[in-house]
């Protein structure tokens, strides 16, 4: 059995692995097409962070601020990473999908 970790709701995995997947290129509108181009439905930037939000005050993300975008006026990004319970608890949360689906086929009309 797992130590308790946090719980994530499906929107909090989806950010937090398009969080992953972005690197170091994990801000905001990012992280958003990131959710929208692979799982396929679209996403407000308020949802999204609303979502980041949660997490940073759950201690499960930081975020530090890019250097100024090199445009007239630029500003900076705030770009996210993982804590350590944010990667034990989206660790925690992929492997209960798993052993909840272990054995389960999954065919259209059969749910």
């Amino acid at each position: 059995m797992e130590p308790h970790t946090k719980h994530l709701a499906e929107f909090e995995l989806f950010v937090m692995l398009a969080v992953v997947r972005r690197g170091e290129d994990a801000y905001g509108a990012a992280i958003r097409r990131e959710i929208e181009e692979r799982a396929g439905r679209a996403v407000s930037i308020g949802a999204v962070y609303a979502a980041l939000g949660r997490l940073e005050e759950g201690g499960l993300l930081v975020h530090g601020l890019s250097d100024p975008i090199p445009v007239r006026g630029g500003r900076s990004r705030k770009l996210y990473r993982l804590t350590d319970a944010g990667r034990e608890a989206l660790s925690a949360s992929a492997s209960m999908l798993v052993r909840m689906m272990d054995g389960v086929l999954l065919n259209p009309g059969e749910l």
